[in-house]
């Protein structure tokens, strides 16, 4: 079952400062693009196969990687909620959902 994708304002503003952030260092959209493009990949087989992804020490959320970057995610029986991307340098500690 194929659940649609929701993501939270959060989740949203995140990605919006690393799309940002690398149009800003690179002075080009290429790479801002091909990463947007490898989260949606994942967030599309992740709606279709939730239980892929790494378990988490928060109940109901799964963590997946794509390059660089932690999706963390909860998924219903008709939903998957984006709830945060962050960089996989950032201290664990710091994480807030």
């Amino acid at each position: 079952m194929v659940r649609k994708i929701v993501w939270t304002d959060k989740a949203r503003t995140e990605l919006i400062e690393i799309l940002t952030y690398w149009n800003n260092r690179n002075k080009s959209t290429t790479f801002s693009l091909k990463l947007n493009d490898l989260f949606e990949e994942q967030l599309n087989l992740m709606a279709e196969f939730p239980q892929l992804a790494r378990t988490t020490d928060i109940p109901n959320v799964k963590v997946k990687v794509v390059q660089k970057y932690l999706l963390y995610y909860e998924f219903s029986d008709e939903y998957l909620y984006v709830l945060t991307v962050r960089h996989g340098g950032k201290n664990p500690k710091s994480l807030k959902i």
